[in-house]
């Protein structure tokens, strides 16, 4: 298929295609003439791809890019597949904050009673800590049952998770879950939080209507 097929076929701009060669997030084609090169399925998929990890994802074009590495990579090890992957998707667009090591100790401590096993450097810990730190400035010092609700909500999340994987059976299709899902899977938990918690808040603060009626 011409690039212009490409794009229609993917659902995405033409320049945003050609953007994304330049960028080395898609392969180039395979040349079947002097003026014509031609692609395939496979291609239509990466720039899906790609699109889900920046538009949905919110990846950028550099985080982007490291994914694509990974999955691109020969012989990668899953776990350290995983690792890459979750680094690339958590470097932040811009300067954040250094977190408090109050902040950090605790989401170290509330890991451990929850029984993962995890790295000191894994950069979740961070996002939390800095989390614990904005709740703390507005006031709100979370306490230990709001977190541990919270780390029992990610630890079903992640089960799920591996559970998808599972039912894959080849190791390019686990590799791609495993990379996607955690880009996309934030946007998941996020948009079905916002939906539980319209649902908590209309039965704690039920709106009641001119008439005086509760609904």
């Amino acid at each position: 298929m011409k690039i212009s097929d490409l794009a229609r076929l993917a659902d995405v701009p033409l320049s945003a295609v050609k953007y994304y060669q330049r960028e080395g997030l898609v392969p180039e084609g395979v040349r079947s003439s002097a003026n014509q090169v031609d692609y395939s399925d496979k291609h239509v998929q990466r720039v899906r791809l790609i699109r889900a990890l920046i538009e949905t994802g919110g990846l950028s074009i550099s985080a982007a890019g490291e994914v694509i590495g990974v999955l691109d990579a020969p012989d990668m090890p899953m776990a350290e597949t995983f690792r890459v992957a979750q680094h690339a998707m958590s470097t932040p667009r811009v300067i954040e904050s250094t977190p408090t090591a109050a902040s950090r100790a605790r989401v170290v401590a509330v890991a451990q009673q929850q029984g993962w096993c995890f790295t000191e450097d894994n950069p979740g810990i961070d996002a939390v800590a800095r989390a614990l730190d904005g709740l703390l400035a507005i006031g709100f010092d979370a306490p230990d049952d709001y977190l541990g609700a919270y780390a029992t909500a990610a630890t079903s999340a992640a089960d799920a998770d591996v559970n998808a994987l599972t039912s894959l059976s080849g190791p390019d299709e686990v590799a791609e879950l495993m990379v996607v899902g955690t880009a996309l899977g934030d946007p998941l938990f996020a948009g079905l939080r916002r939906l539980a918690q319209q649902h908590a808040t209309s039965t704690f603060f039920p709106i009641t209507d001119p008439n005086g009626n509760d609904s």
